[in-house]
């Protein structure tokens, strides 16, 4: 019966968002309601779970959300993201244009949301594809199967970041296990799907971008951009901030040294919101002092970032709170009990979960929170790989991008597809890329 109301619950969850365009944090959140009272939950009990799910799942990341929104924006407008593709453009030449792309787009996408990253290289690629004469999906494909798949698998992206808070991973091991994933995963799902779309849907390959949705995003001139250098420095700085500490943490423990006050420091630096903040801070003087960009301009950039990411914000904390009704209505061990015996490994649980959540709701975060609620009970008593069940389930809730997606509309207007089109492309791309987030993830466990 739990896994019927669960079911119900879904549906509702479509009609209201879908059907009757009821905002999402809404939605979630009278879901929720109806969901822990189908679920027989103690009256006095509901909004105590509801409002402990969504505290406790913002507690941890409103600050991440928050600076790395921040730090993106001041990349993006002192035209530091665009330096970075410009110069591997330059670097790589007209053959290998394609993997100049790629390498951009992942660098670029391991700091900014998808979305962002998505209006800053658009211009760029439609103004190469201009010059030296191909078609812009032989670009833009590559581009959003690396911001995707950064967006999907490294910390610290919103995705990712919740899941690894909400299994209790370390988010550096996640963050070097999603590297070892990601960089496969990239050329499977960018250069080399390229040219089975280009079989499946020929006439995708002869369409010129629709530029005029990008909402005015800014270009310029090469000589007024930061260094390369310095730009991808920026841009990179949290994860080699947190990449650094996940290393002396491994040596630590090789080595067998006790804890000291370096260590902690070091620890501490580690943490994403501490890493973000410091290299928010060194944005803050390389993307504006050093170019002696006035403070104020750069203080209206930040605020206007982080009124873009506020109903974001609510929306996962309203996943949050259906998850923890979940867990406290007893689905989860309704989920455990289905599977009870079952040899099916709890990586290719938390995938197949997160997936059909995914193609029911559309947004990857409040598949990838609702199978967190489910699966968690399956993993007690086994010694699976926290780090790579955040993997697995990144990548479930990646899936079958479509119409109840917003990441399928933007990708349908930006690049000026059918619906058909759009589907043998964006929604095909999605679902290479989660597969192969599978395969890769299933192959390192069988290592680590």
């Amino acid at each position: 019966m739990p896994l019927i109301i669960v079911a119900l619950a879904v549906v509702l969850l479509l009609l209201l968002i879908m059907k009757w365009n009821l905002n999402t944090f809404i939605s979630l959140i009278i879901v929720s309601f109806l969901t822990a009272l189908a679920l027989g939950m103690p009256l006095g009990e509901i909004v105590t779970s509801i409002e402990g799910g969504l505290g406790g799942t913002l507690g941890d990341i409103a600050l991440i959300f928050g600076f790395g929104a921040i730090l993106g924006k001041l990349v993006a407008d002192a035209g530091g993201a665009q330096r970075i593709a410009l110069t591997l453009i330059h670097k790589f030449g007209e053959k290998r244009i394609q993997w100049a792309v790629v390498i951009a787009s992942f660098i670029i996408g391991v700091a900014l949301f998808f979305e962002v990253g998505l209006v800053l290289l658009i211009p760029i690629i439609y103004q190469i594809a201009k010059e030296i004469k191909i078609p812009l999906l032989y670009l833009g494909l590559p581009m959003t199967a690396a911001l995707s798949v950064t967006h999907g698998f490294l910390p610290p992206h919103p995705g990712p970041t919740v899941i690894a808070q909400q299994y209790g991973a370390n988010i550096g091991m996640v963050l070097i296990y999603g590297i070892i994933i990601a960089v496969p995963t990239v050329i499977l799902a960018g250069p080399l799907f390229t040219k089975v779309a280009k079989k499946i849907v020929p006439d995708a390959f002869s369409k010129v971008g629709n530029l005029g949705s990008l909402g005015g995003a800014k270009s310029f001139p090469e000589e007024e951009t930061p260094s390369f250098a310095v730009s991808a420095l920026t841009a990179l700085f949290p994860v080699i901030l947190m990449a650094i500490t996940t290393v002396v943490d491994l040596l630590q423990d090789i080595g067998d040294v006790s804890d000291n006050i370096l260590f902690e420091i070091m620890r501490m630096i580690g943490q994403p919101t501490t890493a973000l903040l410091i290299s928010l801070l060194l944005a803050i003087y390389t993307m504006g002092i050093a170019r002696k960009i006035p403070m104020k301009q750069l203080m209206a950039s930040a605020e206007e970032s982080v009124r873009a990411i506020g109903m974001m914000l609510l929306i996962i904390g309203g996943g949050g709170a259906l998850k923890q009704v979940l867990i406290d209505g007893g689905v989860g061990d309704s989920v455990a009990a289905l599977f009870d015996g079952t040899s099916m490994s709890p990586i290719f649980l938390a995938w197949l979960i997160a997936a059909i959540l995914r193609i029911a709701l559309g947004s990857a975060t409040v598949a990838a929170l609702t199978t967190v609620g489910m699966v968690i009970p399956l993993m007690e008593g086994t010694d699976v790989n926290l780090a790579l069940m955040v993997l697995a389930t990144g990548a479930g809730s990646l899936i079958a991008s479509h119409v109840n997606d917003t990441g399928f509309w933007i990708f349908k207007e930006y690049f000026n597809l059918s619906m058909k089109e759009t589907f043998a492309t964006w929604t095909l791309l999605e679902t290479v890329i989660s597969v192969a987030g599978l395969v890769f993830t299933l192959a390192l466990s069988l290592i680590v």
